[in-house]
């Protein structure tokens, strides 16, 4: 497989960090960007307005017209996992037969309890689906820090393909076939960071932090478990790396949000996965009857059900039990 034009769709922090590295790779990039004001910013003056103070590499193409940008061997979406059955839809009607998609949000979709790889698989056919998730930071990514992250599509070829096509000496791609344990990586975490950041908020401490994070990693290996991942995606890059780079730091979308709720405050970022993925979480734990205790009272103070204080009270309430 021969990768030589790769178009990456959206053009927030994230997107443009991939469309970095993929020049940084030698490959040629068309970066598509719906919002005209930052497609105008991106154009021309090669910055974007997510990633202030970060060039814009002057080879990258900025364009607007969906179609143009489906004009390449392998396409990365980087929208928001809630907009990725629009964009795909649209995507599939201009796009050749057998284009690498390779997902790039960390969610699963409201009401259907499926996973990106599947929405692309449904709204394009002739698609080959992939995924792309592990601990990475856009800003990082995009000012060339070492980075290493799991690309995974059933094909384990094809997997290797992508990977190759978008290292750079900054950026290192493990290639997997296990699609469905790096999407539930990517999606589970962002809950529990979320309560990551309520235990900073709150201030209770490193150790209460340390025994949330070991904890809500024990419900990330029974989701996966459940749900077919492999224990060696679980803990690897896209489960336990991940996990630990957003429930520690301040970068992260989740553990900020966390954060505001433990101090009483409203998040202001509402572009926060985790809240949107809490409630349809526990509806697929339920399916399983999966144990998910940290999960359970994040969606229950994210929906009004609980308060901070009686979320913490809730978990340390629980009954004393064997580790497992």
């Amino acid at each position: 497989m021969s990768i030589q034009n790769i178009s990456v769709l959206g053009g927030g922090a994230w997107g443009t960090a991939l469309a970095q590295t993929c020049a940084r790779a030698g490959r040629n990039v068309t970066l598509w960007e719906h919002e005209p004001g930052n497609a105008e910013q991106l154009a021309s003056k090669r910055e974007s307005k997510f990633l202030p103070g970060v060039r814009f590499d002057d080879g990258i193409k900025v364009t607007r017209a969906l179609g143009e940008a489906t004009r390449a061997d392998a396409i990365l979406v980087v929208v928001p996992a809630q907009a990725m059955r629009s964009v795909i839809k649209a995507l599939a009607q201009t796009m050749a037969s057998n284009t690498p998609l390779i997902a790039c949000a960390k969610g699963i979709e409201h009401g259907t309890h499926k996973f990106m790889t599947e929405i692309i698989a449904e709204c394009a056919p002739n698609a080959v689906p992939a995924i792309l998730s592990g601990p990475s930071f856009a800003a990082d990514v995009a000012r060339g820090k070492p980075t290493a992250v799991t690309l995974a599509a059933t094909d384990g070829k094809v997997a290797q393909a992508l990977a190759q096509a978008i290292a750079s000496a900054s950026f290192r791609p493990y290639h997997s076939i296990d699609v469905r344990g790096v999407e539930i990586g990517g999606a589970a975490k962002n809950v529990l960071a979320i309560a990551a950041g309520i235990v900073t908020g709150r201030g209770l401490g490193a150790s209460a932090a340390a025994a949330l994070t070991t904890r809500g990693f024990a419900e990330l290996m029974r989701f996966g478990k459940a749900y077919g991942a492999r224990p060696e995606t679980m803990t690897g890059l896209s489960g336990l790396g991940d996990l630990i780079l957003t429930c520690s730091s301040s970068q992260s979308r989740n553990f900020s949000f966390g954060v505001a709720l433990g101090k009483n405050e409203k998040p202001g970022d509402k572009l926060a996965e985790g809240a949107f993925t809490a409630p349809v979480l526990l509806e697929m734990a339920a399916e399983k009857n999966i144990e998910m205790p940290v999960a359970t009272a994040v969606a229950a103070l994210l929906a009004g059900k609980l308060t901070v204080d009686r979320a913490i009270e809730s978990l340390m309430a629980r009954p004393i039990k064997a580790e497992e």
